[in-house]
């Protein structure tokens, strides 16, 4: 069985991970959506809330594709989550040349800590590579519209989160 490790903080969800989710499932027969618990960065949405939207919003694309999707809360080192949900490849989304950079440190160190794991780089469709969760927060918390980023169910705990 392939396993995928997709992880993000998923703070929220968009349509930029939703796209690169929906492209994973071709490439595996399992995709863990690992939801990391970074206290640094102050996530908006509890670890729960996260998961929770993570689950309502790919149980249809695991029910169109056959592949299972779960989310999988984790605080270790990627690497460590990777091995202990047993994934073969980690699956990381690009948006830009900027992203690069990092992702590319991030591979030689993962690498360094185990070479049997290897990385996937999956770019979102054009209309989905400027979609970022930071600036879909701001946007939401300056009173603007998200709804062409975000699935309407997410705007809707946006909204919750930030009322007009």
């Amino acid at each position: 069985m392939r396993v995928g490790l997709y992880p993000g903080t998923f703070d929220p969800i968009t349509l930029g991970h939703i796209d690169i989710i929906r492209r994973a499932t071709t490439l595996v027969d399992k995709l863990v959506i690992g939801v990391a618990i970074n206290r640094d960065k102050g996530p908006l949405f509890s670890l729960e809330k996260r998961v929770e939207m993570i689950e309502a919003e790919c149980a249809e694309l695991s029910r169109q594709t056959g592949v299972e999707i779960v989310a999988h809360p984790f605080e270790n080192l990627l690497i460590d989550c990777a091995r202990d949900v047993g994934a073969q490849m980690i699956v990381r989304g690009l948006r830009a040349v900027a992203d690069f950079e990092y992702e590319y440190q991030m591979v030689g160190m993962n690498r360094q800590l185990d070479n049997s794991i290897e990385t996937v780089f999956l770019m979102a469709e054009a209309q989905h590579q400027a979609i970022a969760s930071k600036l879909v927060k701001e946007i939401a918390r300056l009173g603007g519209d998200v709804s062409k980023f975000v699935t309407p169910s997410v705007n809707e705990d946006l909204l919750a989160k930030f009322p007009r």
